[in-house]
């Protein structure tokens, strides 16, 4: 008889996660794998477009839960998938990454007895103001599987006193994804649409709350992408341009003469900017994972990341909101002497999927 396994994708991030868990998960008969999507991201260039790219099944369920404030969406995420859990009666359910459908999902599960995997368990900012960093801490505490993408999650895991024998060391799986996509990256050329040329422009990706819902802070990222003095391409998240005009700044970066407002990139738009520009300044995740593997210069708009291994081993570093660090840092990638990514990273994202749907299969046995 087959086991019934649903992965629960909810934002932008997820759905980059789960393309090769989907296809891992077709080679083995005794599997029947779907998807639920919460529909924390519900606007098309945030959703339906990575579904078309990624080749994605289309989920078996739509709880369409939308927006609201942390406790609304979580409430309402795990009011509809208890229905669903009720309705399917899944063998085990898999939440990846660590926003509010992770968290949520794999609460209403445990408290169903259905057994949770955890894919990217083990990041730690050590920073409880970001609400991801509450949402990791407690899907790992819930979770029977727990599937680590660097060596650093072992350790924090190790050290928050959790049964290692639950955890896998198997790799960064945004990292595979985008090896699967490489080609169609590579051949797109996305900045040639700008009329751009290759490494002679920025990329800029900032959405968080730190950085833009104070009118203080939003101002001072304008006054830092003032001082980049090629072109930049700003690819802005609702939340921002929300922000932006909220704030009355809209007229102030419009009026910056390098810079270009674009609206969210679908996946292979979005990594073929990040193949091709000279330098990101981003306060995303995964972003720090993908410029690394590209040897793109990585200036994590953050004080502090969950993903140590791109900054020891990759391109990434923190920069925060310093303009004099980012300065010095610009300074270093137009002469060269920025530094360059080391073999780890390449390592990180080899056969991924493979190993989660192995271990998952094993589990049941």
């Amino acid at each position: 008889m087959k086991k019934k396994i649903l992965t629960i994708v909810g934002a932008r991030p997820n759905f980059m996660k789960i393309a090769p868990l989907e296809k891992a998960f077709i080679k083995y008969d005794n599997i029947h794998h779907l998807s639920v999507h919460t529909g924390q991201h519900y606007n098309p260039e945030m959703s339906d477009v990575f579904f078309k790219q990624l080749g994605l099944s289309e989920p078996e369920k739509s709880l369409g839960v939308g927006s609201g404030t942390h406790a609304e969406m979580t409430g309402r995420i795990m009011i509809e998938f208890e229905k669903v859990c009720l309705e399917m009666q899944p063998d085990a359910v898999v939440v990846v990454g660590d926003v509010n459908s992770t968290i949520a999902a794999a609460l209403v599960a445990r408290k169903l007895f259905i057994p949770v995997a955890h894919v990217e368990a083990g990041l730690r900012s050590f920073d409880e103001t970001m609400p991801e960093e509450i949402n990791r801490r407690l899907t790992d505490c819930l979770s029977n599987l727990l599937f680590v993408s660097e060596p650093a999650g072992m350790r924090n895991l190790k050290n928050e006193g959790i049964d290692m024998t639950r955890a896998h060391l198997v790799g960064d799986i945004m990292l595979e994804t985008l090896n699967m996509f490489l080609p169609d990256i590579t051949r797109r050329k996305r900045w040639e649409d700008f009329g751009l040329e290759r490494s002679s422009y920025a990329l800029v990706t900032v959405h968080r709350p730190v950085n833009v819902d104070e009118p203080g802070a939003l101002e001072e990222l304008i006054g830092i992408l003032e001082s980049i003095n090629f072109p930049t391409l700003f690819a802005i998240h609702p939340r921002t341009s929300k922000r932006l005009d909220q704030f009355g700044l809209g007229g102030r970066i419009n009026a910056l003469p390098n810079l270009k407002l674009i609206p969210p990139q679908p996946y292979i738009e979005f990594l073929s900017l990040l193949q091709g520009c000279r330098m990101v300044l981003s306060d995303s995740g995964s972003v720090q994972s993908e410029a690394s593997f590209f040897n793109t210069p990585c200036l994590v708009c953050r004080e502090n990341t969950e993903h140590p291994v791109y900054v020891e081993e990759g391109t990434s570093t923190l920069v925060g909101r310093n303009k004099d660090v980012i300065g010095q840092v610009v300074r270093r990638i137009e002469v060269g002497e920025y530094r360059s990514s080391s073999k780890v990273i390449r390592e990180l994202g080899k056969d991924v999927s493979g190993k989660i749907a192995k271990t998952i299969v094993d589990y049941f046995h």
